[in-house]
């Protein structure tokens, strides 16, 4: 069920203003006590009822944090909601709305778009801020291309250090290959030599009977 809104005025009938006060004060007291613990706040909440009896609540010693409080207040002035206070504020605001109006203003003259209505002395001005921006801009990028060099050589000092420590490590492994293949073939020639020597025979030609053994 959809409660209706309450309407925020004095309740006329007693009783059922002490009942409201009493309902009202333990959810107050109790939202208190919730934030402090919640949030870790320092909370302290102050209330007289109608017949001046007092309820309190304090997330810590309510002495502390009334000098807290104090110390807090005690330069504001008491005048502060007052019509020189609101008076101040709009000469601030009308001051800040004026120094927005002069930047967006320099803005548009720096971009060239009110420079119609400018004087010489004015175009000066603004060719001579321009040259200034200009040269910042020159300077920056100059900057930026120096630290790129700078790192394209690092990055190319590393690759010539890998370059020459991979063409090391190959002229070894070549040079160790070279001392092993003599070997090999030494190896490999000696069992031919031995094979070709017992494959000799005898090729003499003998003409007539065969010597008969005795």
């Amino acid at each position: 069920m959809v409660r209706g809104k309450v309407q925020l005025k004095k309740i006329e009938d007693t009783t059922s203003r002490q009942v409201t006060f009493s309902k009202r004060r333990s959810g107050l007291l109790k939202k208190a006590y919730e934030l402090s613990v919640l949030c870790d706040a320092e909370v302290a909440v102050i209330v007289f009822s109608q017949n001046g009896r007092l309820y309190e609540f304090s997330s810590s010693d309510m002495t502390k944090i009334l000098e807290r409080y104090r110390e807090h207040t005690k330069d504001v002035p008491a005048s502060k909601f007052g019509d020189d206070y609101i008076q101040q504020l709009k000469l601030d605001s009308a001051s800040l709305a004026k120094k927005i109006e002069l930047l967006e203003h320099s803005k548009r003259e720096l971009l060239g778009q009110s420079v119609s209505s400018c004087s010489y002395d004015e175009l000066k001005g603004i060719e001579e801020q321009l040259q200034i921006s200009l040269q910042r801009v020159r300077q920056r990028k100059t900057q930026l291309y120096t630290e790129q060099i700078d790192q394209l050589r690092s990055q190319e000092s590393n690759l010539l250090k890998e370059n020459a420590k991979l063409s090391a490590m190959w002229q070894r492994a070549e040079k160790s290959s070279q001392q092993q293949w003599p070997r090999h073939t030494q190896a490999e020639a000696e069992p031919h030599c031995s094979s070709s020597q017992s494959l000799d025979v005898d090729t003499e030609l003998f003409i007539g009977l065969p010597k008969q053994q005795c």
